[in-house]
């Protein structure tokens, strides 16, 4: 029987739902996050896919966003795909820019990122991409206003690039010890293979803590 953990899903605006669904099918306790009492009983976090600019604002609102940077800083395990990349970089090479001023972000990996690399949502589209660490051969990466990554500190390890196209070697996933982000959305996909690698990556860090959350086998309703 394998460990159960809980995943949260920051559920401040983008694609949570789909998030919760495939945690759920494979076996882990999925809990959506929008406080600081939630974000206190999970193993593990997902950032989504959405507005970064929006998803900050949020997070300031609900008053997480100083907690959501120190709880990464100090160890948790979190995944961010697309906007959720962009919000786990330490830097941004073209942040938006507002009346507070430059866009901020939750940071945690050693890299920079470009917002919208791929072009506008009319320029959305799917290519198989090969993660290191992801058994089973290519999967269908989904690019969706995506970023990239421009530049990587020596602690980061790059997983996946693009492997054909005008984007050939861009930078679409990466891992920086118990933080991972990826380009590309595998959540509107019917491959769970990325957030299988993510639960076991919860799964380790909890039994080095001896944290793993209570929960059974079967996922709660989203």
């Amino acid at each position: 029987m394998t460990e159960a953990v809980t995943i949260g899903v920051l559920a401040l605006q983008g694609d949570v739902r789909e998030h919760l669904h495939m945690l759920q099918s494979l076996g882990a306790r999925a809990l959506p996050v929008r406080r600081l009492a939630e974000l206190d009983q999970v193993d593990g976090l997902i950032i989504p896919g959405g507005e970064s600019t929006t998803i900050v604002k949020l997070a300031g609102l609900f008053d997480l966003l100083d907690p959501l940077r120190k709880r990464i800083a100090d160890g948790l395990p979190t995944y961010g795909s697309c906007a959720g990349m962009i919000l786990l970089a330490d830097r941004i090479a073209n942040p938006a820019v507002g009346p507070a001023g430059a866009q901020g972000t939750f940071g945690g990996i050693d890299m920079t990122v470009r917002r919208n690399a791929f072009g506008r949502q009319v320029e959305s589209f799917e290519e198989p991409v090969t993660v290191d660490g992801v058994a089973g051969g290519p999967l269908t990466a989904v690019f969706i206003r995506a970023p990239w990554v421009e530049e990587v500190g020596p602690q980061a390890q790059v997983l996946a690039r693009v492997e054909a196209g005008p984007a050939t070697g861009r930078i679409v996933g990466i891992r920086q010890r118990h933080l991972l982000a990826t380009s590309f959305h595998p959540e509107l996909t019917h491959d769970a293979r990325v957030h299988g690698y993510f639960i076991d990556m919860v799964r380790e860090y909890a039994r080095q803590d001896g944290s793993a959350g209570g929960g059974d086998e079967q996922g709660d309703n989203a």
